[in-house]
């Protein structure tokens, strides 16, 4: 079994895509740099090599291609390649010319361990503007025999086939060359739903003015299409500038999603690396029905592909991860698409209002504000739909309603932002009611003893729902709930008539996280002005708490610290996205967390919100909150979710309202997901190995 802190123990495996220099019709010099960085790449412990179309030989070739000389020599070469790989780990793919049965045909050479797995013919030929492929070459539908031989070797033949590494659950390698991406329906379609995760394009593709974006696009449509990885390797230095010129462009993405990319025109040879997660590949695979249902449909198309088996000999030694980990998962770090994330999420929220508004007839919104993120958020979400709606600012009528724990911090940020977003606001002290029910049911509280249980919290979230509902049927409005996706997954929220109940949650799907950084991209919008963006500042900075047990010291800080006690939302975002997105056993989680949080490079807050430090999680604090997650989240909390108001789904990540991305039974366990964290989880990082 691979380590603990080995890609290839989480359903990873490494690829890499090279782009050689090149010699026109020089086999020899095009086999030494192949050989050199295929020898690196598998240093590298990668499983899967890819070169460029026509690698061997060059592209640029023309009618040379009919020369017996150059043929026989790119033989030799894949002769030499063939040996060189009995050293080597990787799977490798080289492009040469081969002629069978009297027709010259443009090929992807499969080769492992000393072995040529298979040979893929170009199957879609270009003959148009600058290309004349048909001159030379022949289609591979145009193919006679299923299984040639090559160098000793008998060897499948054809479009068909896909390359299965029997010891790498979900392994599995198409490949097609160049035109055959261009192609209406691509030859790696029928691989993907064949199982192929991993399509392999190699190209020459001179390059001309916008035409790297274009193959950008192509690759990233059929990665996201086909739920797979696309590597695409393009001809660069060294080819023939007679009339093209080549730019040596190679990529990776991972359903839609570039993981690396070359230098194009570099001046050196180049290697690009990425790691791949197989697994997450097969969960969407699993989940997409329209997928499933497209490999029925192409039923006789999939079944004729052909499955080659080998054996990876990877060591069983650490490999770390190389892919960087977004810490946030739910928002992205490049700032443009953070900041496309936060647009869309906002506007989803507020167009879910005003519809709902439209629909109920009700022209008045009823909300509790704490001073906190959450009912500060819904607030502004309740101002821009009034807005939209036409209606003034003071249909909404907001009410904080303090109890026996509000600080004057989260007090006066309450009244301060319904003051600056011109709301009609009031204030009900729930002091006396909540005494009334602890009189009534003769808690200990109203002798005296300061007992803060759970009933004593409740009281007080109730009496705060209670009035509220009794508000919005007083004044013909409807409650607008605040809850986030967060506290609905780790079950922090009252049920009922608590802050689980609303008649509409606009935040239902949001989590802490994405809301933090909205409400920074709130303030850089200055959409509400000065005093809005002050206030909303002050409660970004501070500490989140339900504040509903009195403070008993003088720090100036709450006595009840939410994150210290349900952890970090941080990390339980981060948990949340990958256990209800992906499905991924808590080990992998536990690893993928620890690689995001284990240092201070990768990812950043809002430049809004005020941190003394970026954060620093090591294995055993991330495998403690994980537990916490587990048991909260599949043990003791679906029942809230089983019974959550109408709001809308913002994001991919998911909702977990049971008209929507998560159904489950409220009356489960969480023991297999204990124990698959705590047999396969060290406890420390001394224990990695």
């Amino acid at each position: 079994m691979f380590p603990f802190n080995s890609i290839y123990r989480h359903g990873f495996v490494r690829v890499a895509v090279c782009i050689p220099h090149v010699k026109v019709a020089d086999p020899r010099f095009n086999t030494g740099h192949t050989i050199d960085l295929a020898r690196r790449a598998s240093d590298e412990r990668v499983c899967l090599v890819l070169f460029p179309e026509l690698g061997l030989s060059a592209y640029t070739n023309d009618d040379l291609f009919h020369q017996d000389a150059l043929l026989d020599e790119s033989r030799q070469a894949i002769d030499h390649i063939v040996e060189a790989s009995r050293t080597l780990t990787s799977l490798i793919i080289v492009g040469a010319p081969l002629c069978f049965d009297g027709k010259l045909f443009n090929c992807a050479i499969a080769i492992h361990e000393g072995k040529i797995l298979g040979i893929t013919p170009k199957l879609y030929l270009p003959n148009y503007r600058e290309f004349y492929e048909k001159r030379q070459f022949t289609s591979g539908r145009d193919r006679i025999r299923d299984t040639v031989s090559l160098l000793g070797q008998s060897v499948p033949f054809g479009h068909d086939l896909v390359y299965e590494a029997g010891n790498i659950p979900d392994m599995i390698v198409h490949t097609e060359i160049c035109e055959d991406l261009w192609a209406p329906i691509p030859p790696s379609t029928y691989g993907a739903l064949a199982g192929a995760t991993l399509l392999c394009n190699l190209s020459a593709s001179n390059s001309t003015i916008g035409k790297a974006d274009y193959r950008r696009h192509l690759c990233a449509a059929q990665s996201g299409k086909m739920i797979a990885a696309y590597l695409y390797a393009a001809a660069g230095l060294g080819e023939s500038t007679t009339d093209l010129a080549w730019d040596g462009h190679a990529m990776i993405y991972e359903n839609d999603e570039l993981l690396a990319e070359s230098e194009r025109f570099a001046t050196e040879e180049q290697i690009i690396y990425a790691d791949i997660d197989l697994e997450r590949l097969a969960q969407d695979r699993m989940r997409m029905t329209s997928f499933n249902d497209a490999v029925r449909d192409y039923g006789k198309e999939v079944a004729a592909v052909r499955r080659i088996p080998f054996h990876l000999n990877l060591p069983e030694e650490e490999v770390e991860l190389r892919r960087e980990m977004d810490r946030f998962p739910y928002v992205p770090n490049d700032p443009t698409k953070r900041a496309e994330r936060c647009f869309d999420a906002y506007n989803i929220q507020v167009q879910g209002l005003t519809t709902r508004m439209k629909a109920a007839r009700i022209e008045k919104i009823v909300i509790g504000i704490s001073g906190g993120l959450d009912s500060m958020h819904a607030l502004i979400v309740a101002a821009k739909a009034m807005d939209r709606l036409g209606l003034p600012r003071t249909n909404i009528l907001a009410y904080t309603l303090p109890g026996f724990a509000t600080s004057e911090k989260t007090l006066a940020n309450a009244h301060a932002l319904m003051k600056a977003l011109g709301v009609t606001s009031d204030e009900i002290d729930i002091r006396p009611l909540s005494e009334q029910m602890l009189n009534d049911i003769e808690h200990p509280y109203v002798d005296g003893q300061e007992q803060f249980d759970i009933t004593f919290e409740n009281v007080q979230a109730g009496a705060r729902t209670s009035l509220l509902f009794r508000l919005a049927n007083h004044h013909g409005g409807m409650v607008l709930g605040t809850g986030d996706l967060s506290e609905l997954a780790l079950g922090w929220t009252t049920y009922g008539v608590g802050d689980h109940m609303s008649h509409y949650n606009v935040n239902a799907s949001v989590p802490k996280t994405l809301i933090q950084y909205m409400i920074g991209w709130i303030i850089d919008s200055d959409e509400f002005g000065e005093e809005t963006n002050r206030t909303l500042k002050s409660i970004l900075e501070t500490e989140i708490s339900p504040e509903l047990i009195p403070s008993i010291n003088d720090d100036g800080k709450p006595s009840q610290r939410t994150e210290r006690e349900i952890g970090p939302y941080e990390l339980q975002d981060f948990n949340l996205y990958y256990i209800s997105r992906y499905g991924f056993r808590p080990s992998k989680v536990a690893w993928l967390s620890w690689n995001a949080w284990k240092d201070r490079t990768s990812g950043e807050w809002p430049k809004n919100i005020t941190k003394e430090k970026q954060n620093e999680y090591d294995l055993a604090t991330v495998k403690r909150w994980l537990e916490v997650f587990l048991w909260r989240f599949f043990a003791i909390s679906q029942f809230k979710r089983s019974a959550v108001p109408n709001g809308p789904k913002v994001g991919s990540g998911g909702s977990l309202s049971p008209r929507g991305d998560w159904r489950a039974p409220s009356d489960s366990s969480a023991g297999i997901w204990l124990k698959e964290l705590q047999e396969n989880v060290p406890e420390s990082n001394d224990e990695l190995a």
